[in-house]
């Protein structure tokens, strides 16, 4: 059993991960451009890290199901993470080349960390079924809007171009402490059985994809989502808002989880739950989207295409992965979501830029894909039962 911290560590663990992303996610591209660096130079360097979490997540989490500890990789990784951080002013300094270089490092040493986290926390529940993954995710999400709300006023406060690099390496160092203090949430993966590695089961991949498609028919109204509303008039301090009312309704669905039937919380319809409020809001966001007064609840929905999409995933890999294979899992997962978003983002560019609006629209059949694809896996974990 878990000693009582074990729960309030993991939790730790998200907030100071999840306050790292949300300073970098809106102030990185800042920073690039503070440094006077060309827009398409800009857009390489944010592209890296996304390429890379593709190719590295998942043999980076498949090293936990040969031995090593989630914990320990939680460690390095955050390390590295917060050395990268450290050194990117100097490579700045030496020319851009130099500066991708320690991108795709950074990249590569932060891609297991949520996912890693994720994985302690499903290990967690599964020793101690009065623990709820959301309730302890939720720290991650809540972060992340105080992350959004008050790192303007701090890098403001800091002042120089070396408030967002420097500020990002304290934090990575803080999840490296907090990991290397959390050793009541640790503990090796139980070995595989026999010979060889497990297979994933076709209902897990069938989840898998499920996931992937949901989480990417976000790539309109995350790329362009605030373009569009500042185009139609909607007041900048409005656009904040309507982000973090999203936010907050993840939050919300995630404080709420462990109190619906148990039905509810299984795979197949927290994804279903996901697919479904994702085609209402692409098709809203299109007929709508220029309508203060619809963009609410439509954001309100963002709790259930990202929230419950993310819990339904977690489900699906605490439920259907084999032991021997629960990091792989964990990281195919983290590596086919990217994928599939990155391919969502550059088509919702496009469709941007030849149709405005038609963008959000076009969101609706990737999302229905995920629908169908949960359904599917339901069909296939009844047969494999």
């Amino acid at each position: 059993m878990l000693r009582p911290s074990g729960p309030a560590r993991l939790s730790l663990l998200y907030a100071v991960v999840f306050t790292e992303i949300g300073i970098a996610m809106p102030f990185m591209p800042v920073w690039l451009d503070a440094l006077g660096l060309d827009a398409a130079v800009i857009g390489v360097l944010l592209a890296l890290p996304i390429g890379t979490r593709i190719v590295a997540t998942a043999p980076l989490m498949s090293l936990l199901d040969r031995g090593l500890g989630p914990r320990r990789l939680i460690m390095r990784g955050s390390l590295a993470v917060g050395l990268t951080y450290a050194l990117m002013p100097t490579a700045a300094g030496i020319g851009w080349p130099c500066l991708a270089g320690l991108v795709v490092l950074n990249a590569v040493a932060g891609a297991p960390l949520v996912p890693c986290i994720d994985y302690l926390t499903l290990a967690a529940v599964r020793r101690d079924a009065r623990l709820a993954y959301s309730r302890i995710r939720m720290a991650g999400s809540v972060a992340f809007l105080l992350a959004n709300l008050a790192g303007g006023l701090l890098l403001t406060a800091l002042g120089g171009r070396l408030a967002v690099p420097l500020l990002l390496t304290g934090l990575a160092l803080s999840a490296s402490l907090v990991a290397w203090r959390s050793r009541s949430v640790a503990g090796l993966p139980q070995a595989p059985e026999g010979d060889g590695r497990p297979r994933l089961p076709r209902a897990l991949w069938l989840c898998i994809g499920a996931a992937a498609a949901i989480q990417a028919s976000h790539g309109a109204i995350y790329g362009f989502g605030s373009i569009y509303w500042t185009s139609q008039g909607i007041p900048a301090a409005w656009v904040g808002s309507l982000w973090a009312t999203g936010v907050l309704a993840e939050i919300v669905l995630f404080a709420a989880m462990p109190t619906l039937p148990a039905p509810w919380r299984s795979p197949v319809r927290l994804l279903a739950l996901g697919g479904t409020a994702a085609i209402l809001r692409a098709v809203g966001m299109f007929l709508f989207g220029d309508h203060l007064a619809t963009l609410v609840p439509l954001q309100c929905l963002h709790g259930l295409t990202f929230g419950a999409t993310q819990l339904g995933a977690m489900a699906a890999v605490s439920a259907y992965a084999p032991d021997g294979a629960r990091g792989r899992a964990q990281g195919t997962l983290s590596a086919v979501n990217a994928g599939i978003s990155v391919g969502a983002t550059l088509v919702s560019g496009l469709a941007y830029r030849a149709g405005g609006p038609l963008a959000f629209l076009l969101m609706a059949p990737l999302a229905a894909t995920g629908l169908g694809l949960a359904v599917a896996s339901g069909r296939a974990a009844r047969r494999a039962g």
